[in-house]
């Protein structure tokens, strides 16, 4: 299984094959529903964003508050399909890699091989042992929005599939699933 360290390389995420494993390692931005809308609102009123984009790896999670002495109780990817009408303004601002869960729309592959962007999935309905695998969390922006607030993560050893690698291809709908249902 390759590791990937984050923030990523994107000579090195353009090495990575649809289906391959990886494990994150490092930093990375949380953004949801909430956070992408009030972005967007932001950008379209041609404000800047209080946080810097670029580069980061943005995982579409809303972490619940400590417990169990860990700094998050859990944290796991949502449905990234929900994010799909804010993609190509995250690309623009300069996000190369996204982590969430289950398949995305089909016109986001042609968006990944023209931004040399990554999609990478993890598994759902184990945030509780997936907060066992943040080292470290630190509020960004937008602290009203609770769970949905941007928040910068430091993942250790995080399990993902690469779910859409850069040159397109989408290793969901290819294996499992069509946008829509089950094959």
């Amino acid at each position: 299984m390759k590791v990937l360290n984050l923030p990523p390389d994107d000579k090195e995420l353009r090495t990575l094959a649809a289906g391959e494993e990886v494990l994150l390692v490092g930093r990375a931005l949380t953004l949801r529903d909430a956070a992408h809308g009030r972005l967007a609102d932001l950008v379209n009123r041609g404000e800047k964003p209080p946080f810097d984009l670029a580069g980061e790896l943005v995982f579409y999670a809303g972490p619940s508050p400590a417990a169990a002495g860990r700094p998050v109780g859990a944290i796991g990817p949502t449905t990234s399909a929900r994010m799909d009408r804010f993609l190509e303004l995250t690309f623009e601002l300069g996000v190369r890699v996204t982590l969430g869960k289950g398949p995305r729309a089909p016109q986001v592959k042609e968006l990944h091989e023209r931004y040399g962007a990554v999609y990478l999935a993890a598994v759902g309905g184990v945030a509780a042992l997936l907060g066992g695998l943040v080292e470290d969390i630190e509020p960004v922006a937008w602290e009203d929005l609770g769970p949905e607030a941007v928040y910068r993560v430091i993942l250790r050893d995080f399990p993902a599939v690469v779910a859409i690698d850069a040159s397109g291809r989408d290793f969901l709908s290819e294996r499992y699933l069509h946008y829509g249902g089950e094959k």
